[in-house]
């Protein structure tokens, strides 16, 4: 599916001295993120939010890119509307897919408060956008006279009710505009047990036409963060009857890659073990190490080791995601060598294809194969969680009289892990080195 780079972190225009600039920033950064083989980016929320220092999760006008001045001015805090669709643009000139962060839950900033004759009593539920679009009142939001239930709220702020068919229209119009006017490629759906699976249901089944008047459908995946039953049965409910499958990331196994890089002890017989999306719908599962969220709380940030959890994602299947924070500010791009992220995109793409089987797993190795699809040849992984030595074991791998070399490597060794060749059965011993892990390909490819 190619590999999605998360473009922001949590107050990164500020922390950058980039306010107003973000998408530029963006921008500057895309002919060597093509040549590093990603194929997608994830931009943060692009509306104008409830105040000009927001990243955005805080949605007032829908249609307000960076060009009304409302909520303390003209551009957003990433840039200006046309800024933004440059950036779009110069992505596509590039080869690269733009995916859209879009809150459809809730809403806050109102311009003043109305009299709830449900509750008897006021609240902040009405909405006079700059851009005259999408204007909301009482009515719009949670309760109201369409709908007794909501799902969840999102703290303080007003919640919309989508049964209300005003409502839902418009949130289908809005993501109507930003396909085939702004011109984005997809949408992460912010807070989605808030709301109910049929709503981006209907986002996803739109039958769009791209700019060049062709019909398109859009990449879609929901932020449900739970555990693996409520995902799947997200998944299960979002997906019923539909041609155009959503996907969902897979917080279960971030949880698990965590405690790999950060737990003394843990044994990767967990990392082959059931209970992620990875291996529940590895064709909907949208895999991560850390994101703008999980990244503020220690309890759930990755703190320790972190190549360990990017070499895993990498190499399996699924459509992993890179953190900006980690590819830049932590310096794991690990450009023009074998031990960074840069590396392991690299295998991803040309290699990392096909079917997974576990070779073999104890408390401290872990190896497996990809067994290769089309161009893409597959792979063998090895992971060495044992801090003090190299570690491997004699696999049977689909290969028979096959040389293989390490493509991409880390560890406390950082050595190069030497060339293997299999047997007329396929065996081998693969290795990586203490606290590590080794990629290795046919060398016919």
């Amino acid at each position: 599916m190619g590999v999605l780079l998360q473009t922001f972190y949590w107050n990164c225009p500020l922390e950058e001295d980039q306010e107003g600039m973000w998408w530029n920033v963006i921008g500057s950064r895309l002919p060597s993120l093509k040549a590093a083989g990603f194929t997608a980016l994830w931009l943060p929320p692009a509306q104008k939010a409830s105040v000009i220092q927001s990243m955005g999760y805080d949605p007032y006008d829908y249609y307000d890119l960076g060009d009304f001045d409302q909520k303390g001015g003209v551009k957003t805090w990433f840039g200006s509307s046309t800024e933004l669709r440059t950036l779009i643009q110069s992505a596509h000139d590039t080869g690269l897919s733009v995916y859209a962060d879009l809150v459809l839950d809730h809403n806050y900033g109102a311009d003043g408060l109305e009299l709830n004759p449900l509750l008897n009593q006021e609240r902040p539920t009405l909405f006079q956008p700059a851009s005259t679009l999408f204007p909301r009142n009482w009515e719009c939001f949670h309760p109201c006279r369409y709908e007794s239930f909501d799902e969840m709220s999102f703290g303080d702020m007003p919640d919309l009710c989508h049964r209300n068919p005003y409502v839902y229209a418009e949130l289908v119009k809005v993501a109507q505009w930003m396909i085939e006017d702004v011109g984005f490629d997809g949408f992460r759906f912010d807070f989605v047990k808030g709301y109910a699976p049929w709503m981006i249901k209907a986002i996803a089944e739109l039958r769009y036409l791209d700019k060049a008047e062709t019909a398109f459908k859009p990449f879609c995946v929901g932020e449900c963060w739970d555990d693996e039953r409520t995902i799947d049965n997200w998944l299960n409910a979002v997906n019923a009857f539909i041609d155009n499958p959503v996907s969902a990331f897979d917080f279960p196994l971030h949880y698990r890659l965590k405690n790999l890089c950060d737990l003394s002890g843990y044994s990767v017989r967990d990392l082959a073990a059931a209970g992620t999306v990875m291996q529940d719908y590895p064709a909907q599962a949208v895999t991560f190490v850390d994101n703008h969220d999980t990244i503020r709380d220690a309890s759930t940030a990755v703190l320790n080791d972190k190549m360990l959890a990017y070499a895993f994602i990498l190499t399996h299947e699924g459509y992993p995601s890179v953190f900006w924070l980690d590819y830049f500010n932590y310096g794991l791009a690990g450009t023009g060598s074998q031990m960074g992220i840069d590396a392991l995109v690299l295998a991803h793409e040309r290699h990392a294809g096909g079917t997974t089987d576990v070779l073999f797993v104890d408390d401290d190795l872990y190896i497996m194969q990809r067994n290769g699809y089309g161009d893409q040849s597959g792979l063998v992984f090895v992971l060495n969680n044992r801090g003090d030595s190299w570690l491997g074991a004699a696999v049977t791998t689909r290969w028979p009289n096959t040389s293989f070399n390490a493509i991409a490597w880390n560890g406390r060794d950082q050595n190069a892990p030497q060339s293997k060749t299999t047997s007329e059965t396929g065996v081998a011993v693969f290795y990586a080195a203490p606290r590590g892990y080794a990629v290795y390909i046919p060398t016919s490819f």
